[in-house]
């Protein structure tokens, strides 16, 4: 999406006759977006993809929201997920609203069918395991810490690979997590999950010099699968709020070329270059992507800010009109106790936020931290789901009490 690319075989102009080594005419394809204003990619089909044989509609895909009218922190405690379902069909919401949805997989099993997300783009992050994504626009290796982005409409499946066991937490045994792990971020307002317009340049849409990652450090799709097979194929179409099962009498990634700017991607935390200064900077410096009415952020190892007397932990703030949720991935976070690996927070609006007790003085004098955490800020309230709700770590609200300059205090004497 971020810029032009050309895969496969392809004629000279869209539009134009293009055939078949037996003389029949390939299908064209226009994937656009935005009523053909927006983003666009053209593939190239073996066979016509409008022809199907059969359809029905599966289960209903709609979260069922809980505590809509609750207002407190939340902690979940993601450890407590266990394997479930597929890439697909394991993904459980977690958070969610109008705009976006937050969900967390741990998959048992593959998936023996091909899968269309046709009411919203997806940005999954991969926690633990690798594989591959393999679309109608070619393969995509994933690894940890990938964020894939795959835009409405594409036709996919996720395989992982067998994860190793040094490779899991801790503690995790392999009935528990036979694969991997990731966390989807799904718009559901129609909107598209793309890099920050204050990064691009405005007349050539190339990333720009002050921007914290660039063309080089997104992988994009490989050369076209061409699969020319006969028989049954299942692709499940996720649109209306519901799962719907078509079967195709060929195999459905069947593109022998494509080109545009509307395609799968990957992009590695690691490759984020992070913005230091001086003194403590806001969140919006580790944005890595965004859609309407949110944004999606990566907080990776770097130096910490360099002022002789720089806090080096975020202050408190208030969330006026947003919610915050953040994911912790790996590291020391040095803002939280009882925070770990897996952890997800929730800070919502109108309830200022910040370090636990004894943290920022515990802080001074630190110059590298190496968390990482990615965090979504949503316009609107997440609300939970009953997943969500069973773990749920009910103490948190009070993590916050105690003394927060005791050693302040011992060396100045009490405060008057």
């Amino acid at each position: 999406m971020p810029y032009y690319m050309q895969r496969g075989n392809i004629p000279t102009k869209r539009h134009i006759q293009f055939r078949r080594p037996d003389g029949a005419l390939y299908s064209e394809e226009v994937f656009g977006t935005e009523g053909f204003s927006g983003p666009t990619s053209t593939l190239y089909h073996i066979h016509p993809p409008t022809q199907v044989s059969g359809w029905h509609a599966l289960e209903s895909t709609a979260p069922k929201y809980v505590e809509t009218d609750v207002l407190r922190m939340r902690h979940l405690q993601s450890w407590r997920m266990r394997a479930n379902g597929d890439p697909i069909s394991g993904r459980r919401v977690l958070l969610g609203n109008g705009d976006v949805e937050m969900s967390l997989c741990q998959p048992e099993k593959g998936m023996d069918f091909h899968f269309k997300n046709a009411q919203g783009d997806e940005c999954l992050f991969v926690h633990f395991g690798s594989g591959v994504i393999r679309s109608m626009f070619g393969t995509l290796r994933f690894r940890p810490r990938d964020f894939i982005v795959i835009p409405r409409g594409t036709i996919y499946a996720m395989e992982f690979d067998a994860l190793a066991d040094e490779d899991r937490p801790q503690g995790v045994t392999k009935t528990e997590m036979p694969f991997g792990k990731f966390i989807c971020f799904e718009a559901v307002n129609g909107s598209h999950i793309t890099p920050p317009p204050r990064y691009i340049s405005k007349k050539t849409s190339q990333f720009l010099e002050d921007a914290p990652y660039c063309e080089r450090d997104l992988r994009v799709p490989q050369e076209p699968l061409v699969y020319d097979e006969r028989g049954s194929f299942e692709v499940r179409i996720k649109a209306l709020g519901r799962m719907h099962s078509y079967e195709f009498d060929y195999h459905p990634l069947d593109v022998v070329g494509w080109d545009g700017c509307y395609y799968p991607y990957c992009f590695n935390a690691d490759e984020f270059q992070p913005i230091v200064g001086m003194v403590h900077l806001p969140p919006p410096i580790h944005q890595v992507f965004e859609g309407h009415n949110f944004v999606i952020c990566a907080f990776c190892p770097r130096p910490l800010d360099f002022h002789p007397q720089a806090i080096p932990i975020p202050y408190n703030h208030s969330n006026i009109d947003s919610d915050e949720v953040m994911y912790y991935v790996s590291g020391d976070y040095k803002a939280r106790r009882g925070i770990g690996v897996g952890s997800i927070s929730l800070h919502p609006l109108g309830i200022p936020h910040g370090p636990h007790p004894g943290t920022i003085e515990g802080s001074l004098g630190k110059s590298h931290t190496d968390e990482l955490a990615v965090m979504c800020d949503t316009f609107r309230p997440f609300l939970p789901t009953q997943d969500a709700i069973e773990m749920d770590d009910l103490a948190y609200p009070e993590s916050w009490k105690g003394e927060h300059f005791s050693r302040l205090l011992s060396t100045r004497g009490s405060p008057r």
